[in-house]
């Protein structure tokens, strides 16, 4: 059975709560997750199901509450932490940086750290440079951490149950404008999402749309985004393959190698900021394993290096718009065609 789901928010929280119906290990805990459902939705309906006991808000003190985590997931339990905004993860760096993702390694094995971190990121509606970021870069780079991104309802329910199902910790990041909550916009799809419990492979992105003439990668918002700029594209005889990356960590480099090898040209989208980022990376890969087939040099199309503006204008200059994303199209075709 399925039915329409409109946004990430309720997927994930469906999610756990069919897990925590079946494992009384989980416990939730964090920033307004009982009542307001971790502001963005990722706890919608668990406190009024399991109360007190399971979903417990905690104050304002990352640094605590990680702790906790730690020492809850060194005993056997799999706490599901919610950090409200990505942004306030300096708050916590020790906890998550130097304990939940070391501490299994540094214990020779004896101590898993099954922790699933939620967290809202992303900016587009005017919450400014202290409520914008992205950031997941920060925790792709440091080695312990899965990084996931879902850009669907289906996938954002498969991806959360393979997370809580994993020993290690797991970082799900969930785009604002995808949440599918009334205040604030939203650029998903609705979906038939099943009502039973899946699982989807961490590592294995998803094409999104076929194409024969570039290959564009994205994660998240910047996956619907490139989606209507092929659909564009495709109106000027221009075919875009899109690709959803799904998890940064572990990375599906075989597919994006496959699809540049494919296309030729390579144009990868991201919402974090562009220095010592996701593209950089990505980019390296796709050139290690394609860099013979690849008619033109890759093109990056991210966040300049500047906080997020809170000025409206100022805020759609920096973040990719899907008309920035048909001319940086357009420009690699032109390169292409010229070499």
């Amino acid at each position: 059975m399925t039915r329409t789901m409109k946004g990430i928010a309720f997927a994930i929280a469906e999610a756990i709560d069919q897990e925590m119906a079946e494992r009384p290990d989980i416990v939730v805990l964090g920033e307004d997750v009982t009542y307001w459902g971790a502001v963005f939705g990722f706890t919608l309906g668990l406190y009024q199901k399991y109360g007190r006991d399971r979903v417990i808000d905690t104050p304002i003190t990352e640094q605590t509450f990680f702790g906790m985590a730690a020492g809850a997931a060194s005993v056997g339990m799999h706490p599901v932490v919610s950090l409200m905004f990505v942004d306030f993860l300096g708050a916590g760096f020790d906890q998550m940086y130097n304990h939940i993702a070391k501490n299994h390694y540094m214990s020779g094995g004896q101590f898993a750290m099954p922790v699933t971190i939620l967290t809202a990121i992303g900016g587009g509606y005017g919450d400014a440079a202290q409520h914008s970021q992205v950031l997941y870069g920060l925790f792709a780079h440091v080695p312990g951490f899965k990084v996931v991104v879902p850009a669907t309802a289906y996938d954002a329910k498969g991806l959360t149950i393979s997370a809580l199902r994993d020993s290690n910790p797991v970082v799900i990041f969930g785009h604002k404008l995808l949440t599918g909550l009334p205040f604030l916009p939203f650029e998903g799809q609705e979906e038939e999402v099943p009502e039973e419990r899946y699982t989807i492979e961490f590592g294995k992105a998803a094409v999104r749309r076929e194409g024969s003439d570039l290959t564009m990668i994205a994660a998240g918002l910047m996956v619907h985004r490139c989606l209507r700029a092929a659909e564009e594209l495709a109106r000027d005889g221009i075919s875009a393959e899109v690709i959803d990356l799904r998890t940064l960590v572990p990375l599906d480099s075989e597919t994006l190698v496959t699809s540049a090898r494919k296309t030729g040209r390579v144009l990868i989208v991201d919402e974090d900021y562009q220095s010592y980022g996701m593209t950089g990376e990505i980019a390296f890969r796709v050139q290690a394993g394609a860099l013979d087939a690849l008619k033109a040099p890759i093109r990056r199309l991210a966040v300049p290096d500047v906080p997020i503006p809170f000025s409206e204008p100022l805020e759609s200059a920096v973040i990719p718009s899907v008309e920035r994303i048909v001319n940086e199209a357009k420009t690699l075709l032109a390169a292409g065609a010229r070499a």
